[in-house]
């Protein structure tokens, strides 16, 4: 059965094969009390019950799940490129940004979590359910920012590795460091996604370890616990101080440090709730799982986050040179300037050792997510229907090898200054990132209207709902909007800079319209009424697990398994 067996793509409606069908209840064709299918639900059933090829498999087990939304992409956003935000407004500004980022991060991670507790079905992504709950010219947008802006984080979260090798003397050339790197991680993603599973499980855990290791430090040193026995207290909040001016001096400089610190804490949150959402159509027992990682996301964006850079904002001198200079390298790290400042040996190589492993496992996160997005839209038949091809394994290796082609701009650093490449890609993706939450929110509104509608209810419902969601779409469209704003100041201006903070805008645009031209028949979004809220349901159902009571040792086992 192929696209073209429901869906007639030069009509712009659906083929004499739908008439009188639908999905009933159990995924397959059947009459839905007699009457006809509609557009939607006919496009979904045509490209879903494609049995010619293999899906991917639920390999996830509940403790990768919970990892990898623990740890997944806490990667160098964090740990190194904090530093540069902290240098830019301060600890006062970079606190109050993280508060808010955590807060609308949040709003994102219950909306989308509530879409996908609902129907994970394999190659289910957020552009998946744009394509399914809105139109599929938000499924076909979507899934291409996904696709080339996670891949694009691939070689970023090698150039920033590459950068913290430099941190040790060494004469090998950094285009051999980042070949070692890229073959791992593309070789951990041709394996079968258990592997991909257990490699992060470790990855995460590690980076989890560090990130207790650090606040526990920090705070010691907040106490004057550190070898010179120093008490710092709040002592960089007076000096350098809590906030800086940039461009200009006194109020206005304050605003515009802080419109801009709040912008360049974007970064280090982008595209983690989606990978939430992906790794729902490879996991055990989906809708009990989701819902369980997503309720410890907030902590997880407290205790990392927002507790981490007032860690960093106590310990870290907002001035010190090491945090802007560009070629320190894994210097940069205010974790690394702070211990080293404290008169710690040995003690910075390992934590520079931990953050090596942490770009590595959030490149590794960064390229399974890019090759699901593009089995994605083969899925939803917005791609060659040959990148939804699996292996027994259940990988999609076609999507995995062309997604693997982004890997080969991480190769720029060997004739760019590393810095410099770093930035741009941190812009360029920064648009990328809020482009995409917003879609989220529209998607899940149009899911929650459709539920309502039906009378469906989701696994998982947050209280804060829908709420949430117009405050995150509101703030992410503002935010996307100002994320270039300092380059229109005249010594700020750059051509390159206003490129990469504001194509990405222009460039998703672009595609849907398009896409809207080629299908002008397509209603702009699907009627809630009409939408398909069965197909693959019972596949899904039938995934789930009966939860198992476990106390004592036999828990702590069933933890570490």
């Amino acid at each position: 059965m192929s696209s073209g067996d429901y869906y007639d793509p030069e009509k712009g409606v659906a083929g004499d094969e739908i008439k009188g069908h639908s999905i009933d209840e159990t995924g397959r064709k059947g009459s839905l009390h007699g009457r006809k299918a509609s557009v939607a639900e006919s496009i979904i059933a045509a490209d879903l019950l494609d049995e010619r090829y293999r899906i991917t498999k639920r390999g996830l087990k509940s403790r990768h799940a919970q990892m990898i939304a623990l740890g997944g992409t806490i990667g160098t956003g964090l740990f190194v490129g904090s530093g540069a935000t902290l240098a830019l407004g301060g600890p006062a500004f970079i606190l109050a940004s993280y508060v808010i980022m955590t807060f609308l991060v949040y709003c994102v991670v219950t909306a989308v979590t509530e879409v996908a507790a609902y129907l994970p079905v394999h190659g289910g992504t957020m552009s998946y359910y744009g394509y399914r709950y809105v139109s599929r010219s938000m499924g076909f947008a979507l899934g291409y920012l996904y696709w080339y802006a996670l891949g694009i984080l691939v070689p970023y979260e090698v150039t920033a590795a590459g950068l913290v090798i430099n941190y040790w003397h060494n004469d090998v050339n950094i285009a051999v460091w980042m070949t070692i790197m890229l073959v791992v991680i593309i070789g951990l993603n041709f394996l079968p996604v258990r592997f991909y599973g257990e490699t992060e499980f470790w990855f995460a855990g590690t980076k989890v370890i560090l990130m207790i290791g650090l606040l526990f430090l920090s705070f010691i040193l907040f106490w004057g616990g550190g070898p010179s026995h120093d008490r710092l207290g709040f002592r960089y909040w007076n000096d350098p101080g809590a906030a800086h001016p940039y461009i200009k001096t006194g109020d206005s400089g304050r605003t515009i440090s802080f419109f801009e610190t709040l912008v360049s804490s974007v970064f280090p949150f982008t595209f983690a709730p989606e990978l939430l959402v992906v790794t729902g159509g490879e996991m055990e027992s989906p809708r009990r799982n989701l819902p369980i990682a997503s309720k410890r996301y907030f902590y997880r964006l407290v205790i990392f986050y927002v507790l981490g850079v007032l860690a960093i904002g106590v310990t870290c001198p907002s001035d010190a040179p090491a945090l802007t200079n560009g070629g320190a390298g894994a210097k940069s790290s205010p974790y690394v300037v702070a211990i080293a400042n404290a008169g710690i040996d040995v003690l910075p190589s390992i934590v520079n050792a931990v953050i090596l492993i942490s770009a590595w496992s959030s490149g590794n996160s960064f390229l399974y997510i890019s090759s699901r997005a593009l089995y994605s839209l083969a899925v939803q038949g917005s791609a060659p229907r040959i990148f939804k091809t699996c292996n027994r394994w259940g990988v999609p290796y076609m999507a995995v090898g062309v997604s693997s082609l982004f890997c080969g701009l991480a190769y720029l650093n060997v004739a760019s200054s590393g810095s410099t490449v770093f930035a741009w890609f941190v812009n360029l993706t920064n648009t990328w990132g809020m482009t995409s939450w917003v879609c989220c929110m529209i998607i899940f509104l149009r899911f929650r209207k459709a539920c309502d509608t039906q009378g469906v209810r989701s696994p998982y419902r947050n209280w804060f709902q829908p709420y949430g969601a117009y405050i995150a779409m509101v703030m992410f469209t503002l935010l996307c909007l100002i994320n270039g704003f300092t380059v229109f100041f005249p010594s700020k201006w750059s051509a390159s800079s206003f490129l990469t903070a504001y194509i990405g805008i222009p460039i998703f645009f672009l595609m849907y319209f398009g896409h809207r031209i080629w299908f002008w028949r397509d209603a702009w979004a699907w009627d809630p009424a009409e939408i398909d809220m069965k197909t693959g349901l019972q596949e899904v159902i039938d995934a789930e697990r009966p939860a198992q009571v476990r106390k004592g040792w036999k828990k702590i086992l069933y933890i570490i398994e």
